[in-house]
C-alpha cells in the first residue's frame, strides 16, 4: 500500500534541506541557544552586515569632506637648485643672466590661501547630500538585519517543524511494528482474519515508513547545520536549540490597518527612499550652483634666498630667487562651459525623477506584501484549528482499527488506511503551526518590526 500521506509528510522536510549573543544555558557541554540567542548571534557575525557598515562610514568621510570644503586650502611649493650669481643693481651688474660659470644656490617656497565666502550653495548641498547619504546607508544595513532575523526564523522553525515530522513518522513506525508482531502471531496460529498478503503488505510499508524516517532524520540534521552557520558557529560545534516543541502562537493578530500605518513609521525602505530623495534634491542643488561664481579671500606669501644673489629693492625689477613677498585678496572664480554645467543638472534630475518612480513602487508593493501575509496568517490560523480535529478523529480511527485488529475482528486495511489518514492530518497540522509562526515573521519583516521575539 503507498504512502502518499508520508510522502507529503517529508516533503516539507526536504525543502528545509534546501533552505536550510549570550548562551541560554548548556546540556552537557552543549550550547543550547532560543530563537533570540540565535538572532543575536547572527546578527553579530553576519557578514553583510559588516558591508552596510562600510557603506555608512563611507558615506560618513563623504560628509567630513563636503564640511571640509568650508575651511581654508593652503597650498605650498618648495624649490631648490642652481641659479647664476648676480651682483650689483638693478641698474648695472658685472654678470649675465645666461653665465653657467659662476652658479650659486636657491631655495625658495611659495604658499597660497583660499578661503571661500560664498559658493551658492556648493558646499552647503554637497553637505546636505551627504548627510542624508548616510541615513540612507543606516536605514540599509537595517533592512538587511531584517533580512538576517527573518532567516534566522525560518531556519528555527523549520528545524522544529524537521523534528516534529520525524516524531510523527516514528510514531507510525511503532505502530506499525505492533501491528505486523500481531499479524505474525495470527497467521502463526492460522487465524481466518490475516494471511500471507497482509503480512507483505505490512512489510512494503515498514520499508516505506523507514525510508522516510532517513529522510526525515537527513531534514534535520541539514536544518541544524544551517541554523548553526547563520549564527556563525563551526560546523562541529555542540548545539541546540532551547524549544523543545512546535507550538502554535497564541498573539493576539491586530486588524489590517495597524500593520499598514506601522509599516510607514517602521519600514527601513520607506525611510531610504525618503532620505534619498532629499539627498538627489540637495544635489540637483549642488549641480545648479556650478552657473554661479565662488567668492573667496587669498592670500599668497613667496620667499627665495641665493647666497651669491645681491637683494634687488626696485618693485620693478624683482628676482625671483631672492625675495620676500606676500599680499591679501577678495576674489571671485567663475567657471564658465558651453552646456557641461547643464548636463550634469540633467544627470542629477534624471536620478531624483527615478527614485521617485522607486517611492511610488514601494508605496504600491510594500502594502501588498503586508497584505499578503497578514492574509497567509489568518490562513494558518484557522489551518490550525481545521488539522488538530482532523489529525485526533484520525488517531481515534488508528486506535479503533489496531484494537479491532488485535482482537482479531478488524481487517488490516483499516491499520494501513487510518495510519495515512492520521500521518497526513499531523504532519499538516505542524506544517500549518510553522505557517503561521512565518507569515507572522513575513508580517513583522513586511512592517520593518524590532529584529528580537518579544
Amino acid at each position: 500500500m503507498k504512502m502518499k500521506a508520508l510522502a507529503a509528510l517529508v516533503c516539507g522536510m526536504l525543502l528545509l534541506g534546501a533552505t536550510a549573543g549570550r548562551a541560554a544555558g548548556t546540556d552537557g557541554g552543549k550550547r543550547v541557544l532560543d530563537l533570540n540567542d540565535c538572532i543575536r548571534n547572527a546578527l553579530a557575525v553576519a557578514p553583510e552586515l559588516g558591508e552596510s557598515q562600510a557603506d555608512i562610514d563611507l558615506a560618513a568621510s563623504k560628509l567630513v569632506e563636503a564640511k571640509a570644503h568650508r575651511y581654508p586650502r593652503i597650498d605650498f611649493l618648495g624649490l631648490i637648485g642652481p641659479v647664476p650669481q648676480a651682483r650689483g643693481n638693478q641698474v648695472s651688474s658685472p654678470d649675465s643672466i645666461t653665465q653657467a660659470d659662476r652658479l650659486t644656490w636657491f631655495t625658495r617656497g611659495d604658499a597660497t590661501l583660499v578661503q571661500p565666502l560664498y559658493t551658492f550653495g556648493k558646499i552647503s548641498e554637497s553637505m546636505k547630500a551627504a548627510s542624508h547619504g548616510i541615513e540612507v546607508d543606516r536605514a540599509k544595513k537595517e533592512q538587511r538585519r531584517n533580512e538576517v532575523t527573518l532567516q534566522v526564523k525560518e531556519y528555527y522553525y523549520g528545524l522544529l517543524l524537521a523534528r516534529e515530522l520525524k516524531e510523527v513518522v516514528l510514531e507510525v513506525q511503532e505502530d506499525l511494528d505492533k501491528a505486523k508482531k500481531k499479524a505474525r502471531e495470527y497467521l502463526d496460529k492460522g487465524s481466518p482474519n490475516v494471511d500471507d498478503l497482509d503480512i507483505y503488505k505490512l512489510d512494503a510499508f515498514s520499508g516505506e515508513v523507514a525510508k522516510y524516517l532517513e529522510e526525515a532524520r537527513k531534514g534535520e540534521e541539514l536544518a541544524l547545520a544551517a541554523l548553526r552557520s547563520r549564527i556563525g558557529l563551526p560546523p562541529d560545534a555542540p548545539f541546540d536549540i532551547a524549544t523543545e516543541r512546535l507550538t502554535p502562537d497564541e498573539t493576539v493578530t491586530a486588524p489590517l490597518p495597524t500593520y499598514l500605518d506601522a509599516s510607514r513609521t517602521q519600514r527601513p525602505e520607506y525611510r531610504q527612499v525618503k532620505e534619498g530623495l532629499l539627498a538627489r534634491q540637495a544635489l540637483v542643488e549642488a549641480a545648479k550652483a556650478a552657473y554661479w561664481p565662488d567668492f573667496f579671500i587669498g592670500g599668497y606669501l613667496s620667499a627665495a634666498y641665493a647666497e651669491k644673489r645681491d637683494r634687488v629693492s626696485n618693485p620693478w625689477v624683482p628676482d625671483e630667487f631672492n625675495h620676500f613677498w606676500g599680499g591679501i585678496a577678495l576674489g571671485l572664480k567663475w567657471k564658465l562651459d558651453f552646456g557641461i554645467t547643464g548636463a550634469k543638472v540633467a544627470a542629477e534630475q534624471a536620478q531624483y525623477v527615478r527614485l521617485l518612480s522607486t517611492r511610488t513602487y514601494a508605496e504600491t508593493n510594500i502594502p501588498l506584501q503586508i497584505r499578503k501575509a497578514y492574509l497567509e496568517l489568518q490562513e494558518a490560523e484557522k489551518s490550525i484549528t481545521a488539522t488538530r480535529d482532523a489529525y485526533t478523529n484520525a488517531k481515534k480511527w488508528v486506535v479503533a482499527a489496531l484494537a479491532n485488529f488485535d482482537f482479531g475482528i478488524g481487517p488490516a486495511k483499516e491499520i494501513f488506511d487510518g495510519l495515512e489518514n492520521y500521518a497526513k492530518m499531523r504532519g499538516d497540522y505542524f506544517r500549518s503551526i510553522y505557517n503561521q509562526k512565518m507569515s507572522r515573521a513575513n508580517l513583522d519583516y513586511a512592517i520593518g518590526a524590532s529584529p528580537l521575539e518579544h
